[in-house]
């Protein structure tokens, strides 16, 4: 028997997650939820899987559902300790984090202090402090089992050199990573990008995702904070990661070895396939997606991003060379900006403008973020960034 906690559990990540649980049995078994405002959805979960622990982060939505709740569920105070609580029960086998953003940064903190098997999709945390959080996993003696697509194709091509050497010396044994991108909505648009709407930007041509993560997506940065993600998981220099823009998205990353030899992780792309690995992992199960027919397949194809094009994810690699608080800073912004966009007061274009007028003025450190630091460049960020938007001085940037 398994015990899962899944954070997150209404969004794309956690109801993916508990399909895949429903069609395994008995031998996993949901532990603790937690969600934020779809309390329609998050009652259903509750009543149909009965977990040990509930909770919701936003008072209101707690108000809604403390009378109705399952009596075999305890509901827990809404506030961010209750999802450390979570997950650092000692019965839980595996915490599944599926929140969206730098709000995930302590629950995960949490979970890696009490040892735990994490299956990570929220990637915030590990673009603003993923060095330290990976020192904290040796230390604590957690472990952390990627759930994006991407990343977790590259964690399962490197999973038998990583058995053998470790994390910290796989960079000995490769030459490359190739990180796949699907290019996102608009890849072949010609013209100016400023008039993207909300709808349009949130209309991803293969995957089925959350809206944050669908507008990372649209502008690439969602690759370059899954660039910064495994240079930290995998212990990986930025020159060793290369971003190819792979529009089939069949192919979900390769790792390239010194011998010249490629190993390719290849699928449909269904975010099942991803999950259902981190839940039974080290098993491999039958699975509810349909198999890669290789007869039928398309014409794989693969291109060089264009950064001039696309700037959010050439301001993501950048920070990532810099170092120091500039990946905290840069995740803050950019949950500020996609939320102004999504929320129409800033065209598309604007995300990068925003971003960047952020980052030019936060202070320059070396080295690697401890947590406190990524916490309070976190909180500056998103405060520089609201100002900006207030006196709209990100509309003078200059990429």
């Amino acid at each position: 028997m398994k015990n899962l906690v899944i954070l997150g559990s209404t969004g794309s990540i956690g109801t993916s997650a508990l399909d895949v649980v429903a069609r395994l049995g008995t031998d996993y078994k949901v532990l603790a939820l937690s969600a934020n405002n779809n309390t329609e959805l998050f009652l259903k979960q509750l009543h149909a899987f009965k977990p040990r622990f509930a909770a919701v982060l936003n008072p209101e939505s707690y108000e809604k559902i403390k009378d109705q709740i399952p009596a075999e569920t305890r509901l827990l105070p809404p506030e961010i300790d209750s999802l450390c609580f979570m997950a650092s029960l000692p019965t839980a086998d595996l915490v599944v984090s599926g929140v969206v953003g730098a709000v995930g940064f302590q629950p995960l903190v949490a979970a890696i202090k009490a040892g735990k098997v994490i299956a990570l999709a929220n990637k915030e945390p590990m673009v603003m402090a993923g060095k330290t959080l990976m020192t904290e996993c040796d230390r604590w003696e957690a472990a952390i089992i990627p759930v994006d697509s991407e990343p977790s194709a590259i964690f399962q091509c490197l999973s038998g050199i990583a058995d053998e050497y470790g994390y910290h010396k796989i960079e000995d044994q490769i030459s490359k990573v190739f990180l796949t991108a699907s290019g996102g909505p608009f890849a072949k648009r010609q013209g100016s990008l400023s008039t993207v709407t909300p709808q349009e930007a949130l209309n991803h041509p293969r995957w089925k995702m959350g809206k944050k993560i669908t507008i990372d997506s649209s502008t690439l940065m969602n690759k370059g904070f899954e660039a910064i993600e495994i240079m930290n998981l995998f212990n990986l220099p930025e020159e060793k990661v290369q971003i190819v823009i792979h529009p089939q998205s069949i192919v979900h990353s390769a790792v390239e070895f010194h011998d010249g030899a490629i190993l390719a992780q290849m699928g449909e792309p269904d975010m099942r396939v991803p999950i259902q690995y981190a839940i039974t992992y080290p098993q491999r199960l039958p699975g509810p997606v349909k198999k890669l027919n290789l007869f039928e397949a398309a014409k794989l194809e693969f291109f060089e991003p264009d950064l001039t094009r696309f700037p959010c994810l050439d301001l993501a690699l950048s920070a990532a060379r810099k170092g120091g608080i500039l990946p905290a800073v840069l995740s803050a912004a950019d949950e500020v900006a996609v939320d102004a966009f999504l929320k129409e007061k800033i065209q598309f274009t604007d995300i990068q403008k925003l971003i960047y007028t952020v980052l030019k003025a936060a202070p320059q450190t070396s080295g690697v973020a401890t947590i406190n630091q990524a916490l309070e460049a976190d909180a500056w960020a998103r405060e520089a960034a609201n100002a900006s938007l207030a006196d709209k001085t990100y509309t003078q940037a200059i990429i």
